[in-house]
């Protein structure tokens, strides 16, 4: 069904979810109808913000909207997902998109069989230097991704391997396009239970390798990517969405900048979701690539915890 002005709703209008509130009351073709949170007096501050009733449950909710964003804990998302999907809602679920991959694939099988669009908020493939990177990309052989962030005070009941490095892990996984063939973190909790810096080195068949590091205790922000490949070198920020290639030139090295629109990679998230659930297109990022770039960093959160003396091994199901 084509429909028109696409009804929207927010689950969980906190740090993130408010921002998805905030959009969908910009967007054209687009009303921001319900929020609901188990907190009602969260979901009636949003509300009284950027519009939409404040549902004091997710049943009144779910018979207001058509499509969804599910920024809750982690640990609720298959829940709320379930819930929402077996009543033929479209969804865009915060990263991580589950506690496991089991659950990751259980909400991918619901959608598809609901023919509903599950979208995944892996906000940075929607940022405007990645499009712009992936214009220049060809065969990449190393990739250096560090993701640094002061500490966050939310998502406590993940680390930041869960939490920060995820972004990373997908978008590796999209650029790399080949099988992870070994993985080895390190990584160290300093103000949380779960990691707060990690590091990974990971080696996929084709040979490419690429270094990670994340951290959510440092004074500054950094988002950056660099890769090496055959012909150039490529640098971006992400946050400043701005970049440059080296390439060989006759003898010497040309420096060139990387051309790019900005935009709010947020704005372009929710616009592309809308427009999804709209035509019934594929979403950039699906369910099922998200399964798989949860499923690497439990890998690499197991690992790290289990090299940890001071804790018993994982108990992250698989």
């Amino acid at each position: 069904m084509i429909m028109r002005t696409i009804r929207a709703g927010v689950v969980g209008p906190g740090s993130i979810g408010i921002n998805h509130a905030r959009i969908y009351s910009e967007l054209t073709d687009c009303e921001l109808v319900a929020i609901y949170d188990a907190d009602r007096s969260h979901a009636e501050r949003a509300a009284s913000k950027y519009g939409g009733k404040a549902c004091t449950s997710l049943e009144e909710f779910s018979s207001l909207v058509d499509v969804a964003s599910v920024a809750t804990p982690t640990e609720s998302h298959h829940e709320v997902g379930l819930f929402l999907l077996n009543r033929g809602k479209h969804l865009l679920i915060e990263k991580p998109i589950a506690t496991n991959t089991a659950q990751a694939l259980d909400l991918a099988s619901i959608a598809s069989a609901n023919n509903c669009i599950l979208q995944v908020g892996h906000i940075e493939r929607f940022n405007p230097a990645l499009e712009a990177l992936e214009k220049q990309l060809a065969n990449p052989r190393f990739l250096e991704v560090t993701r640094l962030s002061p500490y966050p005070n939310r998502s406590m009941d993940i680390g930041v391997v869960l939490d920060v490095m995820i972004h990373d892990l997908e978008i590796l996984l999209h650029l790399v396009r080949s099988p992870v063939i070994s993985v080895d973190a390190v990584g160290i909790a300093v103000l949380s239970k779960g990691e707060d810096i990690a590091n990974v080195r990971i080696r996929f068949e084709n040979g490419c390798v690429a270094n990670l590091t994340a951290s959510r205790i440092s004074r500054d922000k950094v988002r950056k990517i660099r890769i090496f490949q055959e012909d150039s070198y490529l640098s971006l920020d992400y946050q400043k969405q701005s970049g440059y290639i080296l390439r060989l030139n006759k003898g010497s090295i040309k420096r060139e900048r990387v051309k790019v629109v900005k935009g709010e990679p947020l704005q372009r998230e929710l616009l592309a979701f809308v427009t999804c659930a709209r035509e019934g297109l594929i979403p950039r990022v699906t369910g099922r690539e998200a399964a798989a770039a949860l499923e690497l960093a439990i890998r690499i959160t197991r690992q790290i915890e289990e090299a940890d003396p001071r804790k018993k091994p994982s108990q992250i199901p698989a």
